[in-house]
């Protein structure tokens, strides 16, 4: 095989350097443009960067948990890592649906993000509900606390 002349060499380079520009720079905009740093933090606030967490956190501040618990709490895992790795899933999906608008509306909670709150209610409250969860680690037979509290993190759902 041989190699294409060096001018045909230097402009694929000059292409391929000028595309990764492009979207390291069209990356680094929108990531400034969305607030992208504020998602490393625990402040609720950033959940309401786009408008659509605005009911759900307007229902939280209202709500019995807001004195005692934020976003992060209840929504994503307490280890380190898997508390990063869930923002950083939840941030690529909430980043495709806001940008083709192919989100449902209003905003469904996953069934993964479910189980990671089931697990933190049954953390938090781990003494009251230690006599009535017979059934740890098995969803086909566990208790699920959002059958009977489902308003309790964001009020009365509409």
């Amino acid at each position: 095989m041989t190699l294409p002349p060096p001018r045909t060499r230097m402009l694929l380079l000059v292409a391929i350097a000028a595309t990764l520009g492009l979207f390291a720079g069209l990356g680094g905009y929108t990531f400034t443009y969305a607030h992208g740093l504020s998602y490393f933090s625990n402040d609720p606030t950033a959940c309401v960067n786009c408008h659509i967490m605005r009911e759900q956190f307007d229902g939280w501040l209202k709500g019995p948990h807001h004195a005692v618990a934020t976003c992060n709490d209840c929504h994503t895992p307490h280890s380190f890592i898997p508390k990063y790795l869930s923002k950083a899933e939840n941030g690529f999906w909430h980043s495709k649906g806001f940008t083709l608008q192919d989100f449902h509306e209003p905003i469904i909670i996953r069934k993964r993000n479910i189980a990671v709150l089931q697990e933190n209610c049954v953390s938090c409250h781990q003494q009251i509900v230690d006599g009535i969860n017979t059934h740890p680690g098995d969803p086909q037979k566990m208790l699920d606390c959002l059958h009977c509290h489902r308003e309790v993190g964001h009020g009365p759902m509409k």
